[in-house]
């Protein structure tokens, strides 16, 4: 079986994992403190290293190939797949991280550590709920709260130059009369615009596993905490390599850079009477990418029978996920309360604040 690493607490010799709330390695056990670089060097572990910079390729694995480790602690089995790079054990509870996982040009660059617990992520959850009037009453009242994992995200970060060149037809109304008639005149005017930026760390989430439009809701992260990468950082937490390449992920991070580029330079038509636009290019130049884990906390929920996913940004706590919709509460806002249009409008607005 693929080596296991395990973190152990210098003075008991217990499992150690990373703490949020002090920024430190802490042990669940007899609570000493110490700093990661420290401790890794005490365990004297031996953690793969890669290149300076991240490439781009990577080999190809099946995602259904399963592969079994041995826990350090208890030596029972640990299951994971192709991906997994930080668990736990489901015997001793022990967390266990998997440095084969991330070797060579799979290891990240950097990694942003979890400033909030799961704690933290159950307390967003609850008051995510408040204020939600169509929420069914027994999601509310009863604990319908499963899972809860604290997940180091595999993200791109892109740091590109973007150009565009745009041209637009535009029209100036003027008006004006005399004793006799009223006259318009419409002057026809061909725009061009042109401009560049420069843009860093744009991100992609670089795992299958995660659903790419709730990734890109988490956002944003601050960027000054991010640290290089070591491994003591995924101790106590699940964590996977990334099975998305730069060059795969790289679309999006280009189509992000565009419409940015493309907002700014909207930005500068106003004071016409109309506008509209004829053609556009872009292009991107100086792109690099670099691989960062990212921490996300993901709760599940089961109710009637189908399963809601929430996200929450392990550093700010920004929290999302779809809720539940009780449609007899819905009938009676819609046909009970309100009328006609209004009744529309007021029910849109209502189902609207479902997704937190």
């Amino acid at each position: 079986m693929a080596g296991v690493l395990e973190y152990k607490c210098p003075c008991c010799n217990a499992g150690i994992h990373f703490d949020s709330a002090s920024q430190n390695m802490k042990c669940p056990y007899c609570g000493t403190e110490f700093d990661a670089e420290a401790l890794r060097q005490f365990n004297a572990v031996a953690e793969p290293h890669g290149s300076e910079q991240w490439q781009d390729s990577h080999t190809p694995w099946d995602d259904a190939e399963l592969r079994g480790y041995r826990c350090p602690s208890c030596a029972g089995e640990l299951v994971g797949d192709a991906t997994t790079a930080a668990t736990r054990c489901p015997y001793c509870g022990n967390p266990a991280v998997l440095p084969a996982q991330l070797g060579g040009h799979y290891r990240p660059d950097e990694v942003i550590p979890f400033k909030l617990d799961k704690q933290a992520a159950v307390k967003a959850f609850g008051e995510n709920l408040k204020g939600k009037r169509l929420l069914p009453k027994k999601f509310r009242d009863e604990n319908t709260l499963g899972e809860i994992a604290g997940v180091y995200v595999p993200f791109w970060l892109f740091d590109c130059e973007a150009g565009a060149r745009i041209n637009y037809r535009a029209t100036r109304v003027t008006t004006w009369s005399d004793k006799k008639y009223q006259y318009t005149k419409t002057d026809h005017y061909q725009l061009r615009r042109a401009g560049d930026a420069s843009f860093s760390r744009i991100p992609a989430d670089g795992s299958k596993k995660m659903d790419d439009a709730m990734m890109d809701a988490v956002e944003p992260y601050d960027y000054k905490e991010l640290r290089p990468f070591q491994m003591t950082y995924l101790s106590g937490y699940l964590a996977d390599r990334y099975d998305v390449s730069a060059q795969e992920c790289s679309a999006r991070a280009e189509k992000r850079a565009a419409a940015s580029l493309k907002k700014s330079i909207d930005g500068t038509l106003g004071g016409w009477g109309s506008c509209s636009k004829e053609s556009e290019q872009y292009w991107i130049g100086k792109a690099r990418a670099r691989c960062a884990l990212l921490p996300v906390w993901m709760l599940n929920s089961s109710w009637n029978g189908k399963n809601y996913r929430f996200a929450m940004n392990g550093q700010t706590g920004k929290f999302i996920g779809e809720l539940p919709i009780d449609n007899g509460l819905a009938a009676a806002w819609f046909f009970g309360i309100f009328g006609g249009f209004a009744a529309a409008g007021a029910l849109l607005a209502l189902l609207g604040g479902m997704f937190l």
